[in-house]
């Protein structure tokens, strides 16, 4: 049977969502080999260096490309993030090979890989054929459930690194936020254009304090200053997948949908009835939000006895 390896990410110790949804598809096509790079590995291959104690793009496609080399695995794979699509870019053009980024199906087909693939930012699926000695390719966030990995003994590999490689590194991390985040609330409370100014989203911020979940904001508010970037949701910004959306004002274009549509269920509050996140939202409401989320606050905290 075919070898995969899958480069894996870290959050807390602990792998990600995304990876482990990598894992799962990769378990489709071949035997398993998770990669994990200055971390605790779950089963395979752990990469050490002193040079890889935190994100490394180049340093860490070295690694990788040092690993292929030595183990000739019949594919590499890692889940289609910001940093799993950059580190795989940079594994390509060393290894000098195509890369599939956003995958969502694989059908080995002889030699080749018959694929499925996001494109245009989720406005369209594309059939295409991968044909390389070694397969390359990244899988589209939230297309796939993510799949148990059993942990068991890594072996380690050493690569042979120099200060060229790390020459693009993250040196110092600064905390913006504690608790539960855009990625793991399992509600999200998301204001847009139709929130009308920064103080706006006081009520979003109580509502999501009330129920345990996070505030986020598509694209237009960020460029207008309302809230930083960390809380944009969209193809430019963090991509969720929460058990409800609350769409508060946002007509809901491509770029932010991309971002949310993988969200259990969406509930879309707007003026405008004809808004597109309101005709693909599974619930609407059609009104004014200010005076419709205070209606929820105050029915959520009596229900809360607050």
């Amino acid at each position: 049977m075919s070898r995969v390896l899958v480069y894996i990410e870290h959050e807390d110790g602990l792998v990600t969502e995304t990876s482990l949804q990598a894992l799962n598809l990769a378990a489709a096509v071949g035997e398993v080999e998770a990669v994990s790079v200055g971390a605790p590995g779950v089963s395979g291959w752990q990469i050490e260096h002193p040079a890889l104690s935190d994100y490394a793009p180049a340093a860490i496609a070295e690694s990788l490309a040092q690993l292929v080399g030595a183990e000739l695995p019949a594919a590499v794979m890692a889940a289609g993030t910001e940093r799993g699509n950059e580190v795989m870019a940079h594994l390509a053009a060393l290894l000098d090979l195509p890369l599939a980024a956003n995958v969502t199906r694989i059908a080995p087909s002889g030699e080749d890989w018959k694929l499925t693939r996001v494109r245009w930012g989720g406005s369209l699926l594309e059939e295409c054929t991968l044909t390389a000695f070694v397969k390359l390719a990244t899988v589209a966030l939230h297309s796939v459930e993510a799949a148990p990995f059993g942990s068991a003994e890594a072996r380690t590999f050493t690569p042979d690194l120099t200060d060229a490689h790390t020459v693009t590194r993250v040196t110092e991390r600064v905390t913006l936020s504690e608790g539960i985040t855009l990625t793991t609330a399992p509600v999200v409370v998301s204001g847009g254009r139709g929130v009308g100014s920064p103080d706006g989203f006081a009520v979003l911020e109580e509502l999501a304090g009330l129920i345990g979940g996070a505030v986020g904001c598509s694209r237009v508010v960020t460029n207008s200053g309302w809230r930083p970037h960390s809380d944009q949701v969209g193809q430019t910004g963090t991509r969720v997948a929460p058990n409800l959306y609350i769409a508060c004002g946002i007509s809901g274009a491509i770029q932010h949908w991309v971002g949310m549509m993988a969200s259990k269920n969406v509930l879309a509050i707007n003026t405008d009835a004809e808004a597109p996140m309101v005709t693909k939202a599974d619930y609407a409401v059609i009104g004014d939000l200010h005076p419709i989320l205070n209606a929820i606050v105050a029915e959520v905290k009596r229900r809360k006895g607050v």
